[in-house]
């Protein structure tokens, strides 16, 4: 049974079309990601979702509940959603522990303490407990408005680019104390994100955007590891566009693949060459910028390669069939 259903919803701000003909459903327990170039209607969606813009077309439903927006409800908002914005709206002169109970019942002050004190722990905040708000960063803030909006368990999370303005040095942690309490507590959550960490490893569906339009909504993994688009490719990284026959003459001439950069490797006996335009240090690897038949691609390696150097390249003819019949 479908937790969300979205019908044909369209939405416009004023003329401007932002939103065109969306349907997808939602089962209950589901952590989906939305994802698409900025402006192409991720956060519009998410509003809409919470009740908090009125759709021109379609209509949603939660569980058999109609969702209406502000034009039918004085206080616009679903009572089983929580929806974390890109800009908190936090208490400023109130304590962070104050601020994340605000919602909670004082009719029980142990059970608010204990639900509070599990939070500050979730968001890494148990030291700041006391400190008012206005004295943190806005990555701080940040997590305690994440904090806040589950401090009375939703059924569904709404969140809008939730890691945005917190530091690499918390993101990972935070990013995996959240979507393991998510699953613990059996919250559905749908996120809207340019960051592919959050999209690869934790969402179980993908929502791909382009212009306002539903391009895709498929497995994650699946929809990474057999890119049909350019758009959809790239906005897990550097994609490149690589002409098989260069390679493998038997294939028709304007047969064409997507291949991340890791999936293309240097060899010297290739007949197929690439000039090294740059070599750019990612930590673990280099990412190779390379210049093939006038066209730049990016290439993984262990090692930097001297700029003007001609290498050899290859790419795998398996994985070659398999790209080419998936965008059959």
């Amino acid at each position: 049974m479908s937790m969300l259903t979205v019908k044909n919803i369209s939405f416009a701000y004023d003329t401007q079309p932002v939103l065109r003909n969306i349907s997808f459903t939602v089962a209950p327990g589901q952590h989906i990601a939305v994802i698409g170039a900025s402006g192409c209607g991720k956060s519009t969606l998410l509003k809409i979702l919470y009740g908090l813009l009125d759709v021109h077309n379609g209509s949603l439903f939660w569980k058999d509940q109609k969702i209406l927006g502000p034009a039918y409800n004085l206080i616009p908002g679903h009572e089983n959603m929580k929806y974390l914005a890109q800009g908190f709206e936090l208490a400023a002169y109130r304590t962070v522990a104050d601020n994340i109970g605000q919602y909670l019942s004082n009719f029980e002050p142990q059970l608010k303490q204990g639900r509070v004190q599990e939070l500050l722990e979730i968001v890494e905040l148990v030291p700041y407990a006391d400190t008012p708000v206005e004295l943190l960063s806005g990555g701080q803030k940040q997590r305690v408005a994440l904090a806040r909006s589950l401090a009375k368990r939703p059924e569904l999370l709404l969140l809008d680019e939730p890691f945005g303005n917190i530091d690499n040095y918390r993101r990972s942690a935070l990013r995996r104390n959240l979507f393991q309490y998510l699953s613990r507590n059996k919250i559905t959550s749908i996120t809207a994100t340019h960051d592919k960490t959050d999209i690869l490893s934790f969402a179980d569906e993908t929502i791909v955007i382009k212009e306002g339009q539903l391009l895709h909504k498929k497995n994650t993994q699946a929809l990474y590891t057999n890119p049909v688009d350019h758009y959809t490719a790239a906005l897990f990284g550097e994609v490149n566009t690589v002409r098989v026959e260069a390679l493998y003459p038997d294939y028709p001439e304007q047969a064409q693949v997507l291949l991340y950069p890791h999936e293309i490797q240097l060899n010297e006996a290739s007949s197929l060459k690439v000039r090294i335009k740059a070599s750019y240090f990612k930590g673990s690897i280099f990412l190779l910028e390379c210049v093939l038949e006038n066209r730049i691609i990016f290439i993984e390696h262990p090692h930097a390669i001297n700029t003007g150097s001609l290498v050899g390249i290859t790419f795998s003819k398996a994985l070659i069939d398999e790209r080419l019949n998936t965008s059959a």
